[in-house]
């Protein structure tokens, strides 16, 4: 194995991946609780890359048994160091819905006789995210373009988008890089053209004169593809080593075991949540190819995933299910004329609640604002018709919280001030000798979140400087330094 740690400079889109990475893993299927922090970084490992040696690299990759050539450089080593320090809280997540996704992906790659590794490529392209869009347009787990998806045999209309469905595009995918390795023989330049294109790669192999290694193609390749094949080495790594590192995975909401029942008839989701007496977002979750939460089972029947006890139920109750409420969603049994986008304005409060208004300010993320709210950041989206959590600075969002909490909750909404910079009140507020700047935790604050409030403070300097070793011990009313006066 070669290193060649000296001669290759830091990957140059490593800012942009890494933001990537906060917005894809934002989903409300991950377990946690309003106002519990969720970083996991310890002041033993806030330094771990500095002490791993690019031996020690070099030795566990070496030790993975892959028919991939695991290369180790500055540009792998990068990204490690991405997703063992910078994005661990990231990688907790991912790690989790792996329970969910690994083997949903390694089922189709073995049945297909590729090498199981290729279950980390939805790490990077999505992030594990189902929902995921680029801005290409590419979409679902494996990231699949318009064409492409519908060349591999992926149904896209108005309310389906099978490249969303976890199952079906991953046997397109799977189809999809078999054919590559056709093409390439060689995995490095297979996962190079499913990020770019085998046209890309074909010029950059032409333009180097013939050579079909992926190092040496390495600058004639697009910008981004440079970095994805060090991506998924490091990703590799990550998911096979996280315990050395202590990556500790965060579980998932979703449930293990799951079937599917064919739907016959036009069924909106509320429909079935509301029988069945569970969350819509959970059905939205399991069903990520329907865009508007309606199955358009009119001319074919199509697949309906709940959890397994969920899918007895519903075989009890169909008949009961498919009448309930029916009018409401369906006039004369046909799929609704407008079936838009239901958005706050116009959005009915769910049993219990009470809508209010948050106005969003300089900084703010669709996360963090479900997180101050306890609700799920997939239904704060639904809400207010919020598409790849695009919020804008003066918008207001609508949010339906609990009735008996509903001044709690509206004095959030006046306090709260996104990611913005610290108030003068926050500023005077200073230790009595004066020489630190001091925040008093509120409820729903993380270290994470108290860092973003001040520019150039980072979770590791409020760790260091207020002696935390386990940043989920903070507590609304505590006192952290933030950082000397200047």
């Amino acid at each position: 194995m070669t290193d060649t740690t000296k001669s290759i400079p830091e990957p140059e889109n490593m800012d942009v991946f890494a933001e990537s990475l906060d917005s894809l893993v934002n989903m409300w299927y991950m377990s946690t609780n309003p106002g519990l922090v969720v970083d996991t970084i310890y002041d033993d490992f806030i330094a771990e890359g500095n002490k791993t040696s690019d031996s020690v690299y070099i030795e566990r990759l070496n030790n993975i048994v892959s028919p991939f050539e695991l290369n180790y450089n500055n540009h792998v080593k990068a990204y490690i160091n991405l997703y063992t320090q910078k994005r661990r809280e990231q990688v907790e997540s991912m790690l989790g819905l792996s329970a969910y996704y690994f083997p949903m992906f390694e089922q189709a790659l073995d049945a297909y006789g590729l090498p199981l590794e290729l279950k980390y490529l939805p790490v990077i392209e999505s992030a594990l995210n189902p929902r995921a869009f680029s801005r290409a347009g590419a979409s679902g787990l494996w990231q699949f373009m318009y064409y492409t998806g519908k060349q591999y045999g992926l149904n896209i209309n108005s309310y389906v988008d099978e490249r969303r469905d976890p199952h079906k595009s991953t046997l397109a995918a799977v189809k999809f890089l078999s054919d590559l390795y056709d093409i390439y023989g060689d995995w490095q330049l297979v996962i190079a053209a499913y990020n770019c294109g085998p046209g890309n790669v074909n010029r950059a192999i032409r333009r180097s004169g013939g050579k079909r290694n992926f190092w040496e193609i390495f600058y004639l390749l697009p910008r981004e593809t440079r970095g994805y094949v060090p991506a998924f080495i490091a990703a590799t790594y990550t998911f096979i080593y996280h315990k050395e590192h202590n990556i500790i995975p965060k579980a998932a909401k979703l449930p293990l075991a799951t079937d599917t029942v064919m739907i016959s008839k036009p069924l909106h989701f509320s429909q079935v949540a509301e029988m069945l007496d569970m969350p819509v977002d959970i059905i939205r979750h399991l069903n990520p190819q329907y865009r508007k939460d309606i199955i358009p089972a009119q001319k074919e029947s199509y697949p309906l995933r709940l959890a397994f006890d969920r899918s007895t139920t519903f075989a009890t109750l169909e008949d009961s299910i498919y009448t309930h409420n029916r009018e409401k969603y369906f006039t004369s049994n046909q799929l609704v004329v407008k079936p838009g986008s239901s958005s706050g304005s116009s959005f009915s409060p769910p049993p219990g609640k009470e809508k209010i208004y948050y106005t969003v300010k300089s900084g703010d993320v669709v996360g963090l604002i479900a997180d101050w709210f306890d609700v799920y950041s997939s239904s704060l989206r639904y809400w207010n018709n919020i598409r790849r959590n695009m919020i804008r600075v003066g918008q207001k969002l609508a949010i339906f919280v609990d009735k008996d909490k509903v001044d709690y909750y509206k004095s959030i909404a006046r306090q709260k001030s996104g990611y913005s910079a610290p108030s003068s009140q926050q500023l005077a507020s200073a230790s009595e000798d004066g020489d630190y700047i001091y925040h008093t935790v509120g409820r729903g604050d993380s270290v994470w979140s108290i860092a973003r409030e001040y520019p150039g403070v980072s979770d590791s300097d409020i760790l260091r400087l207020n002696n935390i070793s386990n940043a989920q011990k903070i507590k609304p009313g505590q006192r952290l330094k933030i950082k000397p006066k200047s």
